[in-house]
């Protein structure tokens, strides 16, 4: 009767034992199964992408954009044209001008950048770029360079300009010395005409002057990846307006915002990208580099 009793506890104790490694073996496969689940990733963009507006905020159409940038929930913008060219904090929920400095008269200003504290900003045709505190304002040194100022923007390091051809100049922002040149293609081809500038997810986003178009490049190897197409952005007012073409990116990384706008325009849009496929009609005609897109005398890129 003993000898029984303890071999049913011993079958008890082992189908207790089998019943535990069973569990157990469910209870992890199903973690791993958890672990492996896809992920959300971003949006594959591909040779073309299109847009969807998710909102809208006013702009000042007094400002001939030529540098935007996002940082701590402002916009900082360069206004161009000569004896209007000036540099402001703007509020983006109401787009009004709640710090501003003015250019000298002979000073055309062009693309904007922020690095370190200090806003650079450049000059169209004067090869001039001055640096200021960002939170005063206060002009804190000038640098000299030696091509056209067209956009700018940083990669945390070294300032990236652009000057209307298809270069790409990186420059050290303590002296303005050009320490790398790159040539951007789209398809081969050499992509001329490249405007503002801003750097997303290590990625470069580049206006293309008197265009809708925008390219998404990257930056180590100077080829165009996207292609993107904003035609239709441009408010019915600025339409006939040369020069009032779409100009001016910013990105607001942490909240994962990207806003563009243009000069002169009314508006400043918030947008999401879209793969779309090639455009019936292409709104950029590519051009040899002996070829010039022609330039108003009285405006700049």
């Amino acid at each position: 009767m003993v000898k029984k009793t303890g071999q049913a506890r011993l079958i008890f104790i082992l189908l207790a034992l089998a019943l535990a490694i069973v569990f157990a073996f469910f209870r992890c496969s199903s973690v791993n199964q958890e672990r492996v689940l896809p992920t959300p990733t971003k949006v594959e963009l591909g040779d073309y992408a299109g847009y969807t507006i998710l909102n809208r905020y006013p702009h000042d159409p007094t400002c001939y954009t030529q540098g935007l940038l996002y940082h701590e929930g402002f916009l900082y913008e360069s206004c161009g044209l000569y004896g209007e060219s000036d540099l402001r904090k703007v509020d983006l929920e109401s787009g009004k001008v709640l710090r501003q400095i003015e250019l000298e008269d002979q000073y055309f200003a062009e693309g904007l950048a922020l690095l370190d504290g200090l806003l650079y900003q450049l000059t169209w045709q004067e090869g001039q770029a001055f640096v200021y505190d960002l939170e005063t304002f206060e002009l804190v040194r000038k640098f000299q360079y030696n091509t056209e100022g067209w956009g700018l923007t940083t990669d945390g390091e070294a300032l990236l300009m652009t000057d209307g051809s298809n270069k790409l100049f990186w420059l050290d922002p303590g002296t303005g010395f050009v320490v790398r040149e790159d040539h951007i293609t789209w398809q081969g081809q050499p992509i001329q005409y490249l405007n503002e500038l801003e750097l997303i997810h290590g990625e470069l986003y580049a206006n293309i002057y008197l265009t809708d178009r925008i390219a998404r490049i990257d930056p180590a190897t100077g080829q165009v990846l996207t292609m993107l197409d904003l035609s239709g952005l441009c408010p019915d007012e600025n339409l006939k307006l040369h020069g009032e073409v779409l100009n001016g990116i910013a990105y607001d990384e942490e909240n994962d915002r990207l806003f563009v706008t243009g000069k002169h325009w009314p508006w400043l849009y918030e947008i999401s990208l879209r793969p779309i496929p090639e455009p019936i009609i292409p709104t950029l005609t590519l051009t040899p580099t002996s070829l010039r897109v022609p330039i108003p005398e009285f405006q700049g890129p």
